[in-house]
Formats: C-alpha cells, sequence, structure tokens
C-alpha cells in the first residue's frame, strides 16, 4: 500500500513538471515575433492596406513591417521604393515605367494626388509567383494605421507596428528630406494615432536613428544591417553610437553568437527576410527573439 502510494506521488510529481515544461515552451514560442514584411508581399501586393488587413488573421503575425517615403506635400506614404518601382508600378494611361522614365517618378517630387493615380497591385511581380493581383495604391501612412486599427478593434487584436525610414546620405532633398524632418513627420503621425508605444521605427541609415535617439528616446529603434560584417555587432554598434532595442541583420549571417552578444547587451535580434520554413525553424533553434518574412502563411507551430 505504502508502495502504491509513492508510485502516485511520484506520477503526480511528474504530471505537473511535465505541465510546465510544456507551458515554459509554449511560452517561449508565443513570444516570439513573428513580423509580415512589407504586409507579407509574398502573397499580396507589398505595403498596401489590403496585405497589412490580411496579415492580421494570422494570429502568429505580431507585427506589421513597412516602409515609408515623403511626398511633395509632405504626407507620409507607405513605399519601399522613394522612385515608383518599375516592377510593381502601372501609370494613370495603363502602360508600365520604362527604365528611362525612372527618375521621373521619384515620390518627393510628387504630390499625393498625382501618386495615389498609380497602380501597385496589377502588374505581376516575377520574384513572388503566389501574390494575388489586386488594384491598389500607395497609401499614407494614416490610412493605413486607420484601416489596421479599425480592423484590431474589430477581431480584438492590438498590432505591433515596424516602420522603416527610408533614406540614403546624399539623397536629403531629392529623393527625401532631410533626417531631422523626415524622423519629425513619421513620429507625429504615429503620435497623433496613439501607437507610440506598440511602434518601432527601423533604418539602414545610422541617421534618422540617431536622430530618435536624441530627441525621441522613448522610441523603440531598430538598427538593420546587412552583409557578412553584420556578424561583428559590437563594430557595427560603435558605428551608430548607442544601444538600439533590436538588432536587425540580414538572416543568413546571423550566428548563435550573435544572437548571444546581442541578448548580453540587452538588445532583441529580429533578422530579415527568411523565406523558408528550414530556415524560420533554424533561427528559432538559435533563440531569436522576431523575423521577418514575405511568408507569413509559413509560421506555424
Amino acid at each position: 500500500m505504502k508502495l502504491n502510494i509513492v508510485i502516485l506521488v511520484f506520477l503526480f510529481i511528474g504530471v505537473i513538471a511535465g505541465c510546465s515544461t510544456t507551458k515554459h515552451t509554449m511560452s517561449k514560442t508565443n513570444n516570439i515575433d513573428f513580423q509580415a514584411h512589407r504586409g507579407g508581399r509574398g502573397l499580396l501586393p507589398e505595403n498596401t492596406i489590403v496585405a497589412m488587413t490580411t496579415a492580421m488573421d494570422n494570429e502568429k503575425v505580431t507585427t506589421l513591417e513597412m516602409d515609408l517615403a515623403i511626398t511633395k506635400d509632405k504626407q507620409v506614404v507607405v513605399s519601399h521604393d522613394p522612385i515608383l518601382n518599375p516592377i510593381i508600378t502601372t501609370k494613370p494611361d495603363g502602360t508600365f515605367i520604362n527604365a528611362s522614365e525612372v527618375n521621373e517618378n521619384i515620390i518627393y517630387q510628387m504630390e499625393y494626388a498625382l501618386l495615389q493615380k498609380f497602380d501597385v497591385g496589377l502588374k505581376m511581380h516575377p520574384g513572388f509567383p503566389q501574390q494575388k493581383k489586386i488594384a491598389v495604391a500607395i497609401p499614407t501612412l494614416s490610412d493605413l494605421i486607420d484601416s489596421v486599427e479599425l480592423k484590431g478593434e474589430r477581431i480584438g487584436r492590438k498590432m505591433l507596428y515596424n516602420i522603416e525610414i527610408k533614406s540614403v546620405a546624399g539623397k536629403d532633398g531629392i529623393e527625401h528630406p532631410a533626417p531631422n524632418e523626415f524622423v519629425d513627420l513619421v513620429v507625429n503621425m504615429i503620435k497623433l494615432k496613439n501607437i507610440t508605444n506598440r511602434t518601432s521605427i527601423q533604418s539602414f541609415d545610422l541617421r534618422p536613428l540617431q536622430v530618435l535617439h536624441q530627441k525621441y528616446p522613448n522610441i523603440q529603434t531598430a538598427y538593420l544591417v546587412e552583409g557578412k560584417e553584420t556578424g561583428d555587432v559590437r563594430l557595427k554598434i560603435e558605428q551608430l553610437g548607442f544601444t538600439p532595442s533590436i538588432y536587425s541583420p540580414e538572416y543568413k549571417y546571423t550566428t548563435k553568437e550573435t544572437v548571444a552578444y546581442c541578448h548580453a547587451h540587452h538588445m532583441k535580434i529580429i533578422p530579415w527576410t527568411v523565406n523558408t520554413k528550414t530556415a524560420i525553424d533554424a533561427l528559432m533553434a538559435l533563440g531569436v527573439d522576431g523575423l521577418i518574412t514575405d511568408y507569413p502563411n509559413l509560421l506555424k507551430d
């Protein structure tokens, strides 16, 4: 009898321990920040309202990743390219942009009233054959946030935002405003929409990140880096001049050592752009805090 009681006690302890382990594993998985790159451009036209709101239907997606440009009349718009991309753009007359016309379509030189006449969803993207074709224009950041927040209220979700300031030294005043003005325009918008505490601002350009750190230290910053030198996190952070909230390296150069360094220096690490299930699983095994993908449909338990 005593033996049976002892066995039952050990079985009970084993069950509790098993439940505890399962709970810990689930918690760790649930803490991964899965970001839909440009709203999930592998499935829908990039950086559009329809892509963002559709990505919200995937409960694994926690963050909507997008890129920003500025129009001539200072509208903050959602576009990866400061110049209309001939790969995805159809002109108002239904024709495509020729290579010789590219510099005639700089967003910073266009009023938004003209920009919204261009379509960025109907032309087939050769790199994304699964992408559904839908007639869509480049949205303002304001309209996109409004649409996401409205759907969020309806379905009971508050999405995170990861927005990239697309700027390059030498292009100030030509393809975009100078960093101070660019940052102010973006920050004013996220404050207006009351999403500051759910937003990180990322860039490859050190300058807007440095402006953010100096003027708006409460806003999360994500440092985008590419190439083999991304592995030397210490050097990259020295170049930046401060420790950002997030280190975001090109995924194929992410190593166990990179992850360990980031965590030891109180940075999250969120690699980009991860488009295979094998790569997703490998990065999660390294202990990354999140990942950015064109294919949110790959995100599974």
